[in-house]
């Protein structure tokens, strides 16, 4: 906060601030807030009640009760009148350099996710200056560090996922120490960990492309608002996940080879291509795409409803003297929400992966998308379609932990 004040203000660009420039910047950050209090001021009273900041943050997709909205004018409110006159405003706010009402609420907003080495569709949002500062490319950075070391650490149980779901069946029930057992039988220790290498390579493209189509369609919605509201983002959201998720597909397809394939099958991923592409055709690197595609819109709706919803429940019930839940409680809300995402779109995830496998598995035959649940719920029941869940969930803490001190490692080192 300091350093944005210095910098605002520091006309003659010497680092710091003498009286003339620090007045000046206090008069032109105080026009800033008056523009701000008259946009919350509904009843142009002069003055600001619980009711006006509810529908101001209804506004903006944030939705919270008036108890929550008295709780946060109790912070500003001097004379204990439960509302709060431009002088109190003032005052609270002078010496913070927030200039808009996006930038005030910016921590409602679920601007962190973790990876926990599945396709998450909803992307970080940034304000005007993270975008003008290039402030986005190193949380960009930072997030996809984190997601490279915690999938690498967590690769063992995903290998383990993927041989349940195309492998696992009522007569071969592979259970999680029999499949580890067997990994390392067929190709010792290191095999824990095949098809870790196309899983990180495909995070950077991925996040990339999927941030550039997110910043592309809320342009198309053509909102006038910095931070869209939750319907908003699930549709952007949705949208960007499917043309990243179409983008690098044929690398999901590799992965799901790569991790399926025996020891000494493949020298490598471009072996893996080059067998798939000269054996299939190119038909095969789309094995599965639209189970992939239907299965964006219940984990990622799914997904940041039970997020919105776990968060402003806490905040009603347990916070007292502030609006910003903590990193500890967002971060658990994330996690079950997440889990509550891959929960609703596991079977169709199954799906896909068993496509991809196809032709990996000797005379299997060429199904598609339907027959394939039809085949599953005759022959295993419902219970079929969750095969490999148990792995899947047993690295979502980890995942999420490792990816959390990562990501805050990484952030300090990059200046964030």
């Amino acid at each position: 906060s300091e350093q944005k004040i210095v910098k605002a203000g520091d006309k003659d660009l010497d680092g710091q601030l003498d009286f003339e420039e620090f007045v000046h910047y206090l008069q032109d950050h105080e026009k800033k807030l008056r523009l701000v209090f008259k946009s919350l001021d509904k009843k142009n009273d002069g003055r600001i009640d619980a009711q006006e900041i509810v529908q101001s943050l209804r506004d903006l997709g944030v939705k919270i009760s008036e108890q929550q909205a008295e709780k946060i004018l109790k912070s500003m409110d001097k004379n204990g009148t439960m509302t709060i006159d431009w002088n109190e405003w003032r005052d609270y706010h002078l010496l913070h350099p927030v200039e808009n009402i996006p930038e005030i609420i910016l921590y409602w907003k679920h601007s962190t996710i973790f990876d926990v080495g599945e396709n998450l569709t909803v992307p970080d949002e940034f304000t005007v200056e993270e975008r003008q500062t290039g402030m986005w490319w190193r949380h960009l950075v930072a997030g996809g560090g984190a997601g490279a070391v915690s999938r690498t650490c967590t690769a063992p149980l995903d290998r383990l996922k993927v041989l349940m779901q195309v492998h696992a069946s009522r007569s071969n029930n592979m259970c999680i120490i029999g499949g580890f057992t067997q990994m390392i039988r067929e190709g010792g220790p290191r095999s824990l960990w095949r098809g870790n290498g196309i899983n990180v390579l495909k995070i950077a493209p991925e996040s990339a492309i999927k941030f550039m189509a997110y910043e592309q369609i809320k342009r198309l919605i053509g909102t006038d608002q910095e931070m869209l509201r939750i319907h908003e983002r699930l549709l952007a959201g949705s949208l960007a996940g499917a043309i990243a998720q179409s983008s690098i597909y044929p690398m999901e397809v590799l992965k799901t080879r790569m991790a399926l394939r025996k020891t000494g099958q493949y020298s490598g991923m471009l072996d893996c291509a080059k067998n798939i592409l000269s054996k299939e055709g190119m038909a095969a690197f789309y094995k599965g795409y639209i189970p992939n595609m239907l299965g964006i819109i219940p984990y990622a709706g799914i997904d940041l409803a039970v997020y919105e919803t776990l968060k402003n429940a806490w905040l009603q019930r347990y916070a007292v003297n502030s609006a910003d839940p903590g990193v500890f409680v967002l971060l658990a809300c994330g996690t079950i929400s997440s889990t509550c995402g891959q929960l609703a779109s596991y079977p169709l995830a199954l799906v896909r992966t068993r496509m991809q496998a196809q032709a990996s598995v000797e005379g299997a035959p060429e199904v598609t998308m339907r027959g394939l649940f039809k085949h599953i719920l005759k022959t295993e029941g419902a219970f079929g379609l969750y095969r490999g869940l148990a792995p899947n969930f047993m690295k979502v803490i980890p995942a999420v932990s490792i990816s959390y001190v990562v990501y805050e490692n990484l952030k300090m080192t990059l200046g964030v």
